[in-house]
């Protein structure tokens, strides 16, 4: 299960509303209205997360580095587009919008420049967390009559962590392709997420994250796709030295860092394909050993291994238990992507052609 280790939350969050575009500050612990249609419904409920690293400029001011954030800037307006109704889009917010609502209003306001100043002291990571909500007090199936976007900044230590336990689940199903959510951070998406890790410590005490099938349960449990993790995108690393990438779909989040990583290890000269892997194959290459490890990739945790991945029948009856093979040169080249990863914020290495680092003055 998804878990922030080390975590410290800044003292105020923004408040945006989509219907007068006014832009307040608010505390850290500001509610929503309990009888609100985002509370009640989860209707307008979408949310993205964004990585940032603050550091001191030679002349002691603070400045903020993105990676790919405009990436991550498109994932959430396409959420927000989702939640309002047809005669609504003219609130979606436009990416440079966006950027201003966060950078020259939100994180360049003066009571959080101490805040910015420890973490720049700390090296620590941070994490913006942008989330809509309707402002309404109202309850109703319907589309948000005060759409607003709300956001907060956190630093942490670490999240989910290497080494973790995960395990299949193919009797639940995150999401729906035919809905077009999958794609989507959206809350609904996440209630499944809870549960599955719930189910896969009933088949393992110690896991912390499930891994999904496709939406096709009438279909044999060998012929279904691999989706993500509960939380994060996957990567599978073969012995052949190939990391295999599932493709985005309805079903697959466009996962910003998994782009950054995959472009990485092709710098590296790490052969990257991008294709669909059948739970059959995976169970195959596990038990004759051609798998050589699982990652979690994330926003938060970047890229983490698995240290055991448990899978199942559909009985879910442990069938087979992969453990990656921590002699081969991909494992230790899959660690050395993710530091890379994180080295590019800290401008220590270059980012690959097609990765992108925007610094803004604080």
């Amino acid at each position: 299960m998804a878990k922030f280790e080390g975590i410290q939350w800044a003292g105020q969050q923004m408040r945006y509303t989509l219907d007068t575009r006014h832009f307040d500050l608010l505390a850290a612990d500001a509610p929503v209205f309990a009888v609100s249609k985002s509370v009640q419904y989860g209707a307008f409920q979408a949310f993205e997360g964004i990585r940032f690293f603050c550091r001191r400029t030679d002349q002691g001011g603070i400045e903020a580095a993105f990676l790919n954030w405009d990436r991550n800037l498109e994932r959430f307006q396409r959420g927000i587009a989702f939640n309002l109704g047809s005669e609504q889009q003219h609130l979606v917010p436009g990416i440079q919008e966006l950027q201003e609502i966060f950078i020259r209003k939100f994180f360049s306001d003066p009571g959080l420049r101490p805040f910015f100043g420890e973490m720049a002291e700390l090296g620590a990571q941070g994490y913006l967390r942008p989330f809509t909500v309707d402002e309404e007090l109202s309850i109703g199936v319907a589309f948000p009559a005060r759409p607003a976007i709300r956001a907060v900044i956190c630093r942490y230590d670490q999240y989910l962590g290497e080494p973790f336990t995960g395990v299949v689940i193919p009797h639940m199903v995150r999401a729906l392709g035919i809905n077009k959510t999958g794609c989507l951070k959206l809350g609904i998406n996440y209630v499944m997420s809870v549960k599955a890790v719930d189910a896969a410590k009933k088949i393992s005490p110690d896991a912390a994250s499930a891994l999904f099938l496709d939406d096709q349960p009438q279909v044999r449990i060998e012929e279904r796709n691999i989706t993500e993790w509960d939380s994060s995108c996957c990567l599978f690393g073969l012995r052949d030295g190939t990391v295999v990438k599932i493709p985005e779909s309805d079903l697959i989040l466009p996962s910003v860092t998994i782009f950054g990583i995959t472009t990485i290890l092709r710098s590296m000269g790490v052969r990257v394909e991008e294709r669909h892997v059948r739970y059959g194959e995976l169970l195959a290459k596990s038990k004759s050993g051609e798998l050589i490890a699982a990652c979690s990739v994330g926003t938060a945790g970047i890229l983490n291994r698995c240290r055991k991945l448990i899978l199942v029948d559909q009985d879910l009856n442990p069938v087979a238990e992969h453990r990656p093979d921590e002699s081969h040169p991909l494992y230790h080249q899959l660690r050395e992507a993710r530091e890379y990863y994180w080295r590019i914020y800290k401008e220590e290495v270059p980012a690959p052609p097609g990765m992108k680092l925007v610094k803004y003055a604080l």
